[in-house]
């Protein structure tokens, strides 16, 4: 059974930073590809960041905050949040498989990916 187990979720002032991290067991990192999701209240669920096929990715606002990295001794994923603002509060799921889709999804933990973790909260306040 593939389990992916979140971490890192806090509340932090706007301007702050957060880690996230992501494990694995019965996956290997390694062997696939991975991504970030969030959700915020009212809102789809969106691709923060990805590494596919090797390559990083960052969609939309995040990009030159936030910073996704992969530790394949440890088999886990990451993201360093920084800067944060408020409008980066949102529910955050890791993410598994043969495709990390970009497009935006009504919730997340949807079948397009293979595997999801169940999320972790991060509350950005001003």
């Amino acid at each position: 059974e593939v389990q992916l187990v979140e971490s890192g979720g806090a509340t932090v002032q706007a301007g702050g930073s957060l880690r996230l991290s992501c494990m694995a067991s019965g996956l290997s990192f390694a062997q696939t590809n991975v991504g970030w999701y969030r959700q915020a209240p009212g809102t789809g669920c969106q691709l923060v960041a990805r590494i596919s096929e090797g390559k990083l990715g960052y969609p939309g606002s995040v990009s030159g905050r936030f910073t996704i990295s992969q530790d394949n001794m440890k088999n886990t994923i990451s993201l360093q949040m920084d800067k944060l603002r408020v409008e980066d509060t949102a529910a955050y799921y890791c993410a598994a498989g043969p495709l990390i889709v970009t497009a935006t999804y009504p919730s997340c933990r949807h079948r397009s990916v293979s595997y999801w973790g169940q999320g972790t909260q991060v509350t950005v306040s001003s």
